[in-house]
C-alpha cells in the first residue's frame, strides 16, 4: 500500500483501505493497534513518520 501511495498515510486510511476495516466508534481500538505497529515499523526505518501520524516509505 504504501508503494503505490501518492504520499503519506493515515493510520485509519491503512485500516479502511489495506485492512477492509470500517472506521466507527467500536474500532478506534483498531486504528491504535495500528497506529502502534506504523510507529514501531518507523523506528525499524522501514517506515517514516513525516508528521505526526503520518506515515510513508523512506526514500532511497
Amino acid at each position: 500500500m504504501f508503494a503505490e501511495a501518492d504520499g503519506p498515510l493515515w493510520a485509519w486510511h491503512v485500516c479502511e483501505e489495506a485492512m477492509d476495516l470500517k472506521i466507527v466508534p467500536n474500532n478506534v481500538n483498531n486504528v491504535n493497534n495500528v497506529r502502534t505497529k506504523l510507529k514501531r515499523l518507523a523506528r525499524r526505518g522501514v517506515l517514516i513518520e513525516t508528521e505526526r501520524g503520518l506515515f510513508a516509505r523512506p526514500r532511497p
